[in-house]
């Protein structure tokens, strides 16, 4: 397919001025002179450079992959007919079937948009972190500070890099520590056997194989499985050890999981949530968890 630069360069304008920060758990901040997204906010939303954003804006440079559109649907939060159009204008095949759907329902978006007291996100069928809301940024880290090629559970936890942001760290003794990572590990096999053909979920179980010998313990030893609902103990570093209800719901047509973080009324657990948003996001200790 033939791109359209020019329309492609104004669907992409209009849809970021659509965007406000505060949609994507990014801070609204002061003084701004753009209704929606900044161009820099795109950028780290997308895993992109800010030149890039310029030139597809602009209608030139290079044609965008399928992953950048992709990246950029995600970021826009587009309904599925608006990014299969974007797609369209991009010449770039829209998402096949057999594929783990990377893009969030604007219904689904518009529900984690209402957990304003809980912290939520919405994970891919291989875990990868596709949509959050300040909550969870001002829970777990701030999100948007992660490459979106390293916002993957089962990369933050297996594969940590040195040049990540530090993270909540989970502190609830080892078994627990193991629990989480075994069911990370079992729901991962049930996305290998639904999706034998997704390219994307081939190359991060290579990565993990080939760079994890914890990981490949449990992949030998683990059979498949989906995430549970259970209790988590986090260590946030200005409000300390949280132990929280953690609710995964499923979201069958895009096989996505929202997962919930919650804590039963009149508990220490739940007038902590309360400050976390005064708290904010915060510079936190290194550790990765989901």
């Amino acid at each position: 397919m033939k791109p359209n630069r020019t329309e492609l360069a104004e669907a992409l304008k209009r849809a970021r001025g659509r965007v406000r920060p505060e949609d994507v758990g990014l801070p609204a901040g002061f003084q701004r002179r753009v209704p929606g997204l900044r161009r820099e906010e795109l950028a780290i939303l997308a895993g992109i450079s800010v030149d890039y954003v310029v030139r597809l804006e602009q209608g030139r440079g290079p044609q965008p992959s399928e992953q950048v559109m992709g990246a950029l649907a995600r970021a826009l939060r587009l309904e599925d007919d608006e990014r299969n159009h974007v797609f369209a204008l991009a010449g770039v095949a829209a998402p096949q079937p057999g594929r783990i759907a990377m893009h969030v329902r604007s219904s689904v978006l518009r529900l984690i948009d209402r957990f304003a007291d809980l912290p939520a996100m919405v994970l891919s069928a291989k875990s990868d972190i596709l949509a959050w809301n300040p909550m969870s940024s001002a829970l777990h880290g701030d999100w948007s500070r992660i490459a979106p090629e390293r916002r993957n559970h089962l990369r933050l936890t297996f594969l940590p890099d040195p040049g990540d942001p530090p993270r909540t760290v989970l502190v609830g003794g080892a078994a627990e520590q193991e629990k989480w990572a075994r069911q990370s590990v079992a729901s991962l096999r049930t996305a290998a056997g639904r999706y034998p053909d997704d390219p994307e979920l081939q190359v991060l179980l290579r990565d993990l194989l080939a760079g994890s010998a914890a990981f490949g313990e449990l992949w030998r030893t683990t059979d498949a499985g989906i995430w549970r609902s259970e209790r988590k103990t986090l260590a946030h570093p200005t409000l300390g050890d949280l132990t929280l209800e953690c609710d995964t719901l499923h979201v069958p047509d895009a096989d996505q999981q929202l997962v919930v973080y919650s804590a039963a009324p009149g508990t220490s657990a739940a007038d902590a949530l309360a400050l976390l948003r005064v708290v904010g996001t915060q510079e936190l200790s290194p550790s990765p968890d989901r």
